[in-house]
């Protein structure tokens, strides 16, 4: 992924970050002015609310000159680090690491984790850790009547210790958690982008197939009396010529046409009518059968059941994922099995290919997976479609499963709906 692919994925969204910005502001000046006032502690109290004015600057900053709705690594990087230094200012003031709210120093980073690349969360990260080790030997004692207790060594040196090592421990969960939602972002948007496209080209594909037969009239007529003239005026040099172009040209303008239709006896209504599941894993596999030099094997024998189903752009579009990584993977031979009863309706697809990886087994359905065998790695793909497939048809009620098939030798998909929710579709 480029920078700017992954600068979509890698970003703070600024209105909800102004928001938790305005929490924590608020929270702070409750908190300061609170055990002032009410619990009459004593410390630098104008120099601390002076420290959280400027959260309030920098928010409001954010709000009226900070023009992009979202926070690049870097933005993002730089406000992150002034909410560390605003708090780790309030901490010096208050106590140091011995200030139980000494804990909110970890926030900023692990925040950033769940959305910055790895670069800016180390850096927040050695930052913060940074502030704890600063704030442990420099700070301000704990207000007036905390201040006159005293503190074992273990005990004091045990708060930092443990504050870093929670600060490493959420950060490489949230590391974890961010990355992964990141990626599964990115597929998801991936799906969008081509069903959108789909969309565009089942439109054209229902504007060509009306183009194809109201052409289909006028050019049999052109054919016919270009032939008739042929005839008539085959003794004359002058038009022989000019009347074999036309003829030549009428038979390329069909030519064209019948290419830009999948289907040459396709109806203009084609793509609004029903169809059966077994129409549609046909219609599918015809349009492999014409690029692919591999033998497709339908097996219909137990579909008992069969009933049509509304034309579904992600039905198809999931279907068409699956056995084109059938197609891609088979050594010769494609199996597609199609079985129906008054309950279910299943698609069964299997190829004579070498399988899924054993090591990725049990990750199929998720987004850029990879073997770590180099030779697999070599000849597989990132699992985009498998899971682009398997989210769309789960979206329209199918329940899927993944395996390597004992009978044919390859991967194996099954694919099954109630047939209660098939025609919901």
């Amino acid at each position: 992924m480029d920078f700017e692919q992954s600068s979509k994925y890698y970003s703070l969204n600024k209105l909800i970050y102004i928001n938790l910005r305005w929490i924590a502001i608020i929270g702070q000046f409750l908190t300061i002015n609170s055990v002032k006032f009410i619990f009459n502690f004593e410390f630098n109290f104008l120099l601390s609310n002076l420290v959280i004015s400027l959260g309030v600057l920098t928010n409001l900053y954010l709000i009226y000159f900070f023009k992009n709705n979202l926070l690049n690594s870097k933005a993002a990087l730089v406000f992150l680090t002034i909410d560390i230094i605003q708090l780790a200012f309030l901490l010096f003031l208050t106590g140091g690491v011995l200030n139980p709210f000494s804990v909110f120093l970890l926030i900023p980073s692990v925040f950033g984790s769940l959305r910055l690349d790895i670069k800016t969360n180390l850096t927040l990260v050695g930052f913060t850790i940074f502030c704890i080790i600063i704030l442990t030997f420099y700070y301000q004692e704990l207000p007036y009547p905390l201040n006159k207790y005293e503190y074992n060594d273990y005990y004091f040196y045990a708060i930092p210790t443990a504050l870093i090592i929670a600060l490493i421990f959420l950060n490489y969960f949230a590391l974890i958690f961010g990355k992964e939602s990141n990626l599964r972002k990115e597929a998801l948007d991936k799906i969008q982008e081509v069903i959108a496209k789909e969309h565009e080209l089942v439109s054209l594909g229902g504007q060509v197939a009306a183009a194809a037969h109201s052409l289909g009239t006028p050019l049999s007529t052109i054919k016919i009396i270009s032939q008739d003239l042929l005839k008539e005026l085959k003794n004359s040099k002058e038009f022989k010529k000019d009347i074999e172009l036309l003829a030549s040209q009428v038979n390329r303008c069909n030519d064209i046409l019948k290419k830009l239709t999948l289907n040459p006896t396709i109806d203009d209504e084609f793509l609004d009518k029903d169809l059966s599941l077994y129409d549609y894993v046909n219609e599918i596999t015809k349009s492999f059968e014409e690029i692919s030099d591999k033998k497709f094997i339908l097996i219909d024998k137990q579909n008992t059941n069969s009933f049509n189903l509304k034309k579904s752009i992600e039905l198809v579009y999931g279907i068409r994922n699956f056995i084109g990584n059938a197609n891609k993977f088979a050594e010769k031979k494609i199996f597609i099995t199609i079985k129906s009863d008054s309950e279910i309706s299943e698609i069964i697809i299997e190829d004579d290919g070498p399988g899924f990886p054993k090591d990725i087994l049990n990750k199929i359905g998720e987004p850029y997976i990879r073997s770590l065998k180099k030779k697999e790695i070599s000849e597989t793909g990132l699992g985009l479609g498998i899971f682009i497939g398997k989210t769309l048809l789960e979206k329209n009620f199918a329940k899927l499963s993944c395996r390597n098939s004992e009978t044919r030798g390859g991967a194996e998909i099954n694919i099954i709906w109630k047939n209660k929710d098939l025609a919901r579709i």
